[in-house]
């Protein structure tokens, strides 16, 4: 029995060791190509990278890791970086705005010819949103609020987070022109959209934890009075009723553990 006991707790070390391991890792990178309606055609393609869930404050997103990612991201030369919220991790506010204060030299190596552009989250609003809009605004990155925001031949509707009641994606739709996309937290918010949408969102981390067969999850699916995210929008490029909807697993987490839904950047190519 002593012998069982002992091999149970070396495997669960193991897995623990793994997890924590996965949860620090380099973000995967994850392309597609996307047609825009109303693209036109003599407009080049622009590139997209979509990142979201930094959480840091947590175990999983040391500010030198933060800046690693940074380093990241710029290699890959993207012409417009989208931030789908939660850069904060936990719900202490005290905590929070410690947290924050490291945003602002990290981000600010972003480089993108048409800028970076940001939503907040649930942990934001739960923390210190006015501490992490000034270190998005020090680092030079344009937070939307239910709000729109032209880059170069896109139009970017920025809508609030929905978990936190924070949404107005019928305010936002009304001032969208094509073509045009949706950045957001949560996809929460996708059966609001109007067909021909593409929606950019993060906060459901993938699952974070995928257990092989069993598929059991970290990230709860629903909570009392508001949903979270529909399952089918978990994670990945989803098309679904005329809608083209990406969710990103993100960069961090506030539990800092991981297994089968590693960090990951989405790379998107979006022209006609």
């Amino acid at each position: 029995m002593r012998r069982l006991m002992l091999f149970l707790l070396a495997v669960l070390t193991a897995i623990v060791v793994y997890a924590f391991s996965e949860a620090r890792r380099d973000p995967v990178v994850r392309r597609a190509t996307i047609a825009m309606l109303g693209w036109p055609e003599s407009t080049p393609p622009m590139r997209v990278a979509l990142l979201s869930d930094i959480h840091i404050g947590g175990p999983a997103m040391p500010e030198w890791r933060l800046r690693r990612i940074v380093g990241q991201v710029n290699m890959l030369r993207p012409d417009l970086v989208l931030m789908a919220g939660d850069f904060i991790s936990g719900e202490d506010p005290v905590a929070g705005a410690r947290a924050a204060a490291r945003l602002g030299a990290p981000l600010s190596r972003l480089r993108a010819r048409y800028g970076v552009v940001a939503v907040l989250g649930n942990h934001d609003h739960w923390t210190a949103p006015e501490m992490v809009r000034a270190q998005l605004a020090q680092a030079g990155v344009t937070v939307l609020e239910n709000q729109v925001a032209r880059r170069g031949p896109l139009t970017i509707g920025g809508v609030g987070d929905a978990f936190t009641g924070h949404d107005r994606t019928a305010a936002v739709l009304a001032e969208m022109t094509r073509p045009g996309l949706i950045v957001t937290h949560s996809p929460a918010i996708v059966p609001q959209t109007s067909k021909g949408t593409l929606v950019l969102a993060g906060h459901t981390h993938c699952g974070q934890i995928m257990l092989p067969v069993i598929g059991v999850r970290l990230v709860m699916m629903t909570s009392p009075d508001r949903p979270l995210f529909d399952p089918k929008y978990r994670c990945g490029i989803i098309r679904r009723e005329g809608r083209v909807v990406v969710v990103t697993g993100g960069l961090g987490a506030t539990t800092p553990f991981r297994i089968g839904a590693p960090p990951d950047i989405w790379l998107l190519t979006l022209g006609p």
